[in-house]
């Protein structure tokens, strides 16, 4: 694999938010799947995904102590 090839299979930082938010939802085209795993590293999914998860239990939690509050 040439360096032209990999650097053409390197996700741009939105596509890696959309692809993970998508996926997260449950909205994710098997066409866009099947592209994300094309990729050579799947650490940046990981961060992204790690992130989001957190912010979703961050806001969970903040949810709650407004509604108990």
């Amino acid at each position: 694999m040439s360096d032209s090839e990999q650097t053409s299979n390197k996700p741009s930082f939105f596509q890696i938010i959309k692809a993970v938010s998508a996926s997260m939802l449950g909205v994710q085209s098997q066409k866009n799947y099947q592209a994300d795993f094309t990729t050579n590293s799947v650490v940046p999914y990981l961060i992204v995904g790690v992130i989001f998860v957190a912010v979703f239990i961050l806001g969970l939690v903040l949810l709650v102590n407004m509604i108990l509050a």
